[in-house]
């Protein structure tokens, strides 16, 4: 199990390198924004970017930024921070790190939110299906589950924010600003369900599916029908032997879910003016500024590499009769 698990960390840390390295190259192929046409400084700029040695070769490039992120003391924070660069088309000289970490607490939470609503009601309505299966409970639980999953989230998005807030007028159009609310303000929480509820219903569709597929398929075992012989009822043999064992595929993906929590939502954010990492990875891209979409590319990168990691090694440690890595 040990010499698995780190053939697997080493094998993440690789794939992390290859990606890193693609997107790296790949970035810096593409011309940088004319400071003219933004009617800019045009001497300041090329200052600027000399300093940050975008007049390098690319190799140069990539030597030096894997250099600076491993440096110590960087930032503004004490300790050891990462030297992502600074911005240069948004956030203009400041330090991309502190940047990201100012607005990562905005993106967990709104996720945390819809993670919390969508396990409970997604577990429920995938054990109410199963337990009625092959029935018009179950047809129309399945009929709506394929319906969400079929509909991209922001059409959700969009739904509930003209409905809910448009029509209404129950919660406000965007978030609410920093300047006027606190992070865990319930005035700030009542400004995010509508971007939670447009989170929620993709997770619920998705795990109301597989809690179903899962469930339905232990309520047919032979050692279900050999509890309920031996005295069990129908609820006893459920609670005991059907959801202990149908929970041990179901586990790992909540626990990935969990895990994806830092990765947030890049349209929900930008549509409900969410002051996350998803709507200035998209500005990033936009932009074109460098720094911030390196930074953040390789943010979602490596917590992808990790939920996928977590949630494949989970099954062994939920179950220890799971040999991890055996032929």
């Amino acid at each position: 199990m040990l010499k698995y698990v780190i053939k697997r960390i080493l094998l993440m840390f690789v794939t992390f390198f290859v990606i890193a390295t693609m997107c790296f190259i790949l970035v810096k192929l593409l011309p940088l924004p004319n400071a003219k046409a933004q009617g800019r400084d045009y001497n300041l700029v090329l200052e600027r970017r000399e300093k940050m040695g975008y007049n390098k070769p690319i190799l140069t490039q990539y030597v030096i930024y894997w250099k600076n992120v491993f440096s110590f003391g960087s930032g503004d924070s004490k300790g050891w921070t990462p030297d992502l660069g600074l911005g240069e088309q948004m956030y203009i000289s400041q330090n991309v790190y502190d940047v990201i970490k100012e607005k990562l607490p905005y993106t967990i939470v709104v996720n945390l939110y819809s993670i919390m609503i969508a396990i409970p009601l997604g577990l429920l309505f995938g054990i109410y299906a199963a337990l009625r299966k092959n029935k018009w409970q179950d047809h129309v639980v399945s009929t709506a589950v394929m319906l969400v999953v079929s509909v991209p989230s922001y059409v959700y998005a969009f739904l509930v924010q003209y409905f809910m807030c448009y029509k209404t007028r129950w919660f406000p159009l965007t978030v609410a600003s920093r300047e006027t609310a606190t992070l865990f303000s319930f005035e700030m929480f009542k400004s995010m369900l509508p971007a939670i509820f447009s989170l929620c219903f993709g997770t619920i569709a998705v795990l109301t599916r597989f809690t179903r597929a899962e469930l339905s398929e232990v309520l047919t075992g032979d050692y279900l029908l050999l509890a309920r012989t031996k005295g069990l009822t129908k609820n006893q043999a459920i609670t005991r032997h059907a959801m202990r064992n149908a929970m041990v595929p179901i586990f790992p993906q909540i626990l990935g879910e969990f895990i994806g929590i830092l990765s947030g939502s890049l349209i929900i954010e930008g549509i409900f003016g969410i002051p996350g990492i998803g709507k200035l990875y998209i500005t990033s891209i936009n932009l074109r500024d460098y720094n911030f979409f390196m930074a953040l590319t390789f943010f979602y990168t490596l917590i992808s590499l990790v939920a996928g990691l977590v949630t494949d090694l989970s099954y062994g440690f939920i179950d220890p009769r799971i040999k991890m890595g055996a032929r």
